[in-house]
């Protein structure tokens, strides 16, 4: 008689491992030329520690979805809305493509702007 297989054992994925993807796919946005501090608090720990996933923030939800908040900096003269949007559906790809969590929100905070240089 066949025994059925016994239930898989639980994944967890570490936010800050998320938040590393986040970040390394937002850079990878045209238009987008660095990443921001959340606030003050994040400015100074990023000044003492470099931090992987500096301009992320994670929250896992009650249903296991993920809201991912991304704090950059963009290049001046870009269409803000098309490089946020943008960003916003290639964090959430490869989020979703690497972690198989799924991503109910991705927010686009841009803090600042930056002039090519030779400009």
């Amino acid at each position: 008689m066949k025994t059925a297989a016994p239930p898989p054992g639980r994944i967890q994925i570490a936010p800050a491992a998320i938040a590393k993807i986040a970040a390394h796919s937002a850079r990878l946005s045209y238009g987008i030329v660095g990443m921001a501090a959340k606030d003050t608090a994040d400015m100074l720990a990023g000044a003492l520690t470099p931090d992987a996933h500096k301009g992320v923030h994670i929250r896992i939800n009650a249903d296991e979805t993920v809201t991912i908040d991304i704090y950059v900096i963009l290049e001046h003269g870009t269409n803000i809305q098309a490089v946020a949007r943008s960003a916003a559906n290639t964090v959430r790809h490869h989020v979703q493509l690497a972690t198989g969590l799924t991503v109910q929100q991705v927010n686009v905070l841009v803090r600042g702007l930056r002039m090519a240089s030779g400009k």
